[in-house]
């Protein structure tokens, strides 16, 4: 599978949320998370089917529950006439049975309500990493991989200072490294910036349990520490 590559363009994501104020706090969220434009904000779910047909977009941050009716028929809808945006779905209901028609439907996501900045920009990043992965499988772990971008247990909210969106990337580096793993001043060239953020982001990665490092002597001069991505 080739290395995740960051799309210059950003996710255009269409906001369906009738509460006004709720619609504006996600559509603020949204546009805090690096990769991600809001394309619109509507407030029904016929708003939202005509949005639609004018607008392509990438992502629909779904609320269930909408004045002219539930959320998944419209997803429903959209499937026949041919529209291929994933959904992330935003509700108050804990209602399994939804929860699997949802994702039958290629609902890729759930959020339950009421939720934090940090737990939808979690959300989006595991949702752009999934996105972000490309090319012909080599087997069966590989496409475990890619569907385990949307599953694997990624903190809440990032230390100060680190991005979901260069986390992404540096994921993405150390997955292509495999076994070899990669120095973060290899990290560092290869992403354009500097070593010491490059290993910030590697520690976090070991912290978490996602990476793992190991020191690689040479011929001369201190020991390598190298990285390694851990997660199936």
């Amino acid at each position: 599978m080739s290395t995740p590559q960051p799309d210059p363009r950003p996710i255009r994501v269409l906001v369906v949320e009738d509460d006004p104020v709720a619609a504006d706090a996600h559509a603020l969220y949204v546009r805090r998370v690096p990769g991600f434009t809001v394309a619109g904000v509507v407030h029904t779910r016929g708003d939202a089917a005509q949005f639609l047909q004018r607008t392509a977009v990438d992502l629909l941050l779904l609320d269930l529950y909408l004045p002219d009716g539930h959320g998944l028929p419209l997803v429903r809808s959209l499937r026949s006439a041919g529209h291929t945006a994933d959904v992330i779905a935003v509700t108050s209901a804990r209602d399994l049975a939804v929860v699997r028609e949802g994702v039958s439907l290629g609902v890729v996501q759930y959020v339950l309500k009421p939720f934090t900045f940090a737990t939808l920009r979690d959300r989006l990043a595991r949702y752009a990493e999934f996105r972000a992965v490309a090319g012909e499988a080599s087997g069966q772990e590989e496409v475990d991989r890619a569907l385990g971008a949307l599953r694997a247990p990624w903190p809440a909210a990032l230390p100060k200072g680190l991005s979901p969106a260069t986390l992404q990337t540096i994921t993405g580096a150390l997955r292509e490294a495999g076994q070899e793993g990669i120095s973060s001043a290899a990290a560092a060239a290869c992403l354009g910036i500097s070593r010491i953020t490059a290993r910030r982001y590697l520690e976090h990665l070991v912290t978490t349990g996602r990476a793992g490092r190991a020191p690689r002597y040479g011929q001369v001069g201190r020991p390598e520490l190298r990285y390694r991505w851990l997660v199936p």
